[in-house]
């Protein structure tokens, strides 16, 4: 269909004057969202009156109110009526016909841009969200909140950790600001979740229109959720565009960073894989290694007996065949249903252990390709692909905001934690009944014994339909042992297997492998207790360990909503704005106060304390939460508190070091 259409638009919303095919073009708009749509004729026409004529004819709600299962002839959120949707179609059809796609509308002031965001998501959307909307969605690029009127000079090198979604977005942001940076790699290839995560079916499970740089949108995503292979094939294209290969240095680990306080700089020790070791000396140093990073092998007697293939889903291996064979897999989560939805048709047997089942709700678009058409309109219609973008994030972020909260006096007489999380159970609930309505059995096995958010909710790839195979089996247990033909499990049952597969998941890290050296000689790993007990300034910073800038900290996580490539834009973000700051000010180091880390934390876990997070309404093993039951991952405030807080550094928090080396007064 995209053949019979010539037309060509630029990603920044502008046309080089080709024209649409009418024919065609009635194919296509059956398959656009009406939303961006409409938004993108008002770009096209410049005619700001269709907002007023279209929006006159929506519901406006609250962000929040709709979701889970909506009341009886309400519309889920952010949906137009059927007749607003026909209309606006056959007002594209008018307007697109014979259209040179040319805009007449380019980026819309914030007023101009507040309206039309209202109206592309039929919900009131406050003022306070607007400057990181049009930075999300791509309408304007990270703005620089510090002063820049000093260079960085040659000598100022800057080392990234990481090659993944978080170094890859350091790496491009430190170019920009026009400072010298290094990326150490210790895999074979950039990537870094998508390098590791090989196993069938492994995808990203945010939607992919919105799981991506908000400076480097893609129009031309194939399925809503990015399977590994693809998401990895657009970070890879995207180092080349910004031509970073030549400061990347893969096979290459960090094994030691040492902060020499007599030169105010990082000493970086590193080893490649031939076991060249090479010392290197930084102004600044970027954790982007994540937080989950060695899989996370259970203790399980026997299992090096087993005389068949035992893999981990972090690390699997690629000559691996399932056809035919029995195959037993460990986990419930993520990543569990996806493998098992990948493999059900190939095995013979296949038998899923669950431990402790999550809250699986259904997601219509989670295996579903992107349409012809509308990935036509995403790449040459102006405009439209920043407003799919910006729908994509809307709803997927602090619309969820008060899903994981409590409220004490629903609690009190309740098992979900609010009216709010008792949306999500009774969505999850239904969902399972209804897949399920002759296996009680399998209700209750799959049935969790904590509250929605507690631990990561699925979303079904077909896992639940899996599970309806005549070869397949659901056992709520564990592993007791493992003998050279197969599993006993904790309920006494044993099952032959010729293939294990352990979808267990990660251990917790938060770059605690590396031998981490601060003022004083203090030792990162000891200060964060091993890791289980990490604490840092807005997830970033730490006191003691000057110019470290740990990216997907504690308490960085937005388990509320939204992704990762959020937070880590906000992050790199700040760095850039930080280092800016000492270059102004002619410092050598910044460090957070000791004070105001441990002011700042404890506002952290007063915020985590109205959450289900640490109020789980049940026995929980997530790794949210450290053994003493702290949640250490997830960020209690609003991604737009976050992002706010994160546009700058506060001076009166930070102790200084001037060039010179001595002291420097601080603003406090």
């Amino acid at each position: 269909m995209t053949e019979t259409i010539s037309a060509g638009v630029q990603s920044d919303g502008t046309s080089d004057g080709a024209r649409v095919d009418p024919d065609a073009l009635r194919e296509i708009l059956t398959e656009c969202d009406p939303a961006p749509l409409l938004m993108s004729l008002v770009h096209l026409t410049g005619d700001t009156a269709l907002l007023d004529e279209f929006g006159a004819r929506l519901e406006y709600s609250r962000p929040g109110t709709h979701y889970g299962t909506p009341t009886p002839g309400a519309l889920p959120a952010g949906q137009y009526p059927q007749d607003v949707v026909d209309d606006v179609r056959a007002r594209a059809l008018e307007i697109l016909t014979g259209s040179d796609l040319v805009a007449q509308l380019e980026v819309p002031a914030p007023d101009l841009f507040s309206a039309m965001a209202r109206v592309a998501t039929s919900q009131e959307v406050d003022e306070e969200f607007i400057p990181l909307l049009r930075e999300q969605a791509g309408f304007v690029t990270d703005e620089r909140y510090v002063p820049v009127t000093a260079t960085p000079p040659t000598d100022f090198e800057v080392i990234v950790v990481g090659a993944g979604i978080t170094g890859i977005n350091a790496a491009i942001k430190l170019g920009q600001a026009g400072f010298s940076y290094t990326v150490f790699e210790s895999r074979d290839e950039i990537g870094g979740t998508w390098t590791r995560n090989t196993y069938p079916g492994a995808a990203v499970d945010t939607p992919s229109h919105y799981y991506s740089y908000s400076f480097e949108l893609n129009p031309n995503w194939s399925r809503y959720y990015p399977t590994g292979p693809e998401y990895q094939q657009y970070l890879l294209d995207v180092v080349a565009k910004h031509e970073l290969r030549e400061h990347i240095r893969l096979k290459t680990s960090v094994q030691s960073m040492t902060w020499s306080e007599e030169d105010q700089v990082w000493e970086v020790v590193t080893r490649d894989r031939a076991g060249a070791v090479e010392h290197h000396r930084a102004k600044a140093v970027i954790s982007a290694l994540g937080m989950l990073n060695s899989a996370n092998i259970p203790d399980v007697p026997g299992l090096d007996t087993f005389d068949g293939r035992v893999v981990h889903t972090a690390e699997w291996d690629a000559d691996l065949d399932v056809t035919g064979k029995r195959v037993i897999v460990l986990g419930t989560g993520c990543t569990s249903v996806q493998v098992v939805a990948s493999i059900v048709d190939k095995v013979s047997a296949l038998d899923v252990i669950v431990r402790t089942p999550h809250w699986i709700v259904p997601e219509r678009t989670v295996v579903h390709d992107v349409p012809a058409g509308q990935r036509w309109a995403l790449e040459h219609l102006p405009f439209y692909n920043q407003w799919f973008r910006l729908r994509s994030y809307w709803f997927a972020s602090d619309n969820l905001y008060r899903l994981p909260r409590v409220d004490p006096e629903w609690a009190a007489s309740h098992f979900s934690a609010s009216a709010e999380n008792d949306m999500v159970l009774k969505n999850a609930q239904k969902y399972l009944r209804d897949s399920f309505p002759d296996r009680p059995d399998l209700i209750e096995k799959l049935t969790p014994d904590f509250r929605p958010y507690a631990k990561r909710i699925v979303k079904d790839p077909g896992f639940y339909a899996a599970l309806k195979r005549d070869h397949v089996s659901l056992h709520r247990a564990s592993f007791e042992r493992v003998t050279p033909e197969g599993v006993h499990t904790t309920t006494g049952e044993f099952i032959p297997a010729d293939v294990i597969i352990l979808a267990t998941g990660f251990t917790l890290d938060f770059t605690t492998k590396i031998d981490i050296v601060g003022r004083n000689g203090e030792k990162l790993a000891d200060v964060w207790k091993g890791g289980e007990d990490p604490r840092a300034y807005k997830g970033v910073q730490v006191s003691g360990f000057p110019n470290l800038f740990v990216t997907s900290g504690p308490n960085s996580a937005p388990n509320h909503g939204a992704g990762h490539n959020i937070t880590s834009e906000e992050q790199v973000h700040y760095v850039v704005e930080c280092l800016q700051y000492l270059l102004e000010h002619d410092y050598a180091s910044m460090d957070v106060r000791q004070e105001v880390l441990e002011e700042y934390n404890a506002e952290v876990d007063k915020a985590l304390d109205e959450t289900v997070w640490v109020h789980t309404g049940g026995p929980v093993n997530s790794y949210y939460r450290n053994s003493s039951g702290r949640a250490i991952v997830p960020c209690p405030w609003r991604l737009v508190d976050y992002w706010t807080m994160m546009r700058e550094p506060d001076a009166e928090d930070m102790t200084f070091v001037s060039g010179t080396g001595a002291p420097a007064e601080s603003a406090r």
